[in-house]
């Protein structure tokens, strides 16, 4: 009897030693499964931003109009100045935003001496939306959308690199130094608008150190924009890169665009796709109905079944 209740006991150890064999060997595998989906949702999520580059703030997309956009200005609005990149390796500023009294009229950008043949580059990661020529003005000129919500424009070029719609990454080339259209020697024009109203790029970036002046800029309508040295609120959320912390970003963003009158775009959102965060009492069908889907399409985006019990927390794609 005592050696049954010996093999008895010594059987059920060896079994629980199995048992947390097996567990050791499957978690590795399953927390390397959830790294890997979180890195696939920053990667779609950062992939839709340049797709569709500040989709909550403009109303449309198009390859022609300059500035007309038609759109609420709010009040005051946070631009990330993180990522930037110098339009070109000259330092030399020759002629400041503003009024000039010589020609009699504004400045809208800052213009940097640049040669002909130079590398003219993106100033952060963005679509581009115009490339054109324009005789009496920019000369060949290209215009790139970013996901902070800025549009640079790159004037007076001897050559395009890029084409209308191309996505494209900070730094990179997109022209060439030139001297074409209304110009007076060869340099590069360089313009900052924010849906469509001009920003001193001096306020923004410092040419000579080549280098932004701060993480963020606040935007205001009245004009008394305010440089951050360091990144707060969503800005300082968006460091991290979990899918949850991605979640309550595009939440909160989609608050914030509602708050100001964009239920256009919040529709354009939903179109386009992202990631929904599981709430408490939620179910796919009140979900989809959210969203604006189909229970079939999330369990599709998903791989789960209509059955499958949500978890409160758990990111969608949809």
């Amino acid at each position: 009897m005592r050696k049954f209740l010996l093999s008895l006991i010594c059987s059920a150890a060896s079994l629980a030693c199995l048992a947390q064999d097996q567990l050791a060997a499957v978690a590795p595998a399953d927390w390397h499964v959830r790294r890997i989906d979180s890195v696939s949702i920053v990667r779609i999520m950062e992939r839709e931003n340049l797709q569709n580059p500040a989709f909550a703030l403009y109303q449309s997309w198009n390859n022609k109009y300059v500035r007309n956009y038609g759109v609420e200005i709010p009040n005051e609005y946070v631009i990330d100045l993180r990522g930037f990149r110098m339009p070109c390796e000259s330092k030399l500023v020759t002629s400041s935003y503003g009024y000039r009294k010589t020609f009699r009229r504004n400045h809208y950008g800052t213009d940097i001496k640049v040669y002909v043949g130079d590398t003219i580059r993106a100033a952060f990661s963005g679509k581009v939306r115009i490339v054109a020529y324009e005789g009496k003005g920019y000369g060949n000129y290209v215009i790139i959308r970013h996901p902070n919500g800025l549009e640079t424009t790159y004037g007076h070029m001897s050559k395009h690199l890029v084409s209308e719609d191309q996505i494209v990454s900070a730094g990179q080339p997109i022209g060439l130094g030139g001297n074409t259209g209304r110009s007076y020697g060869s340099h590069l024009h360089f313009e900052t608008r924010f849906l469509g109203q001009f920003i001193n790029p001096e306020l923004l970036f410092n040419f000579e150190q080549q280098d932004v002046l701060g993480d963020c800029y606040v935007f205001r309508k009245n004009g008394r924009g305010q440089i951050l040295a360091k990144a707060d609120g969503i800005l300082g959320r968006q460091q991290e890169t979990s899918p949850e912390d991605l979640a309550v970003i595009a939440e909160q963003a989609q608050k914030q665009a509602e708050s100001r009158g964009f239920q256009n775009q919040r529709r354009q959102t939903i179109r386009q796709g992202g990631v929904y965060k599981v709430k408490s009492g939620d179910s796919l069908s009140k979900i989809a109905s959210k969203i604006g889907t189909t229970v079939d399409k999330l369990c599709s985006a998903n791989k789960i079944s209509a059955r499958t019990p949500l978890r409160v927390g758990q990111i969608l794609r949809y």
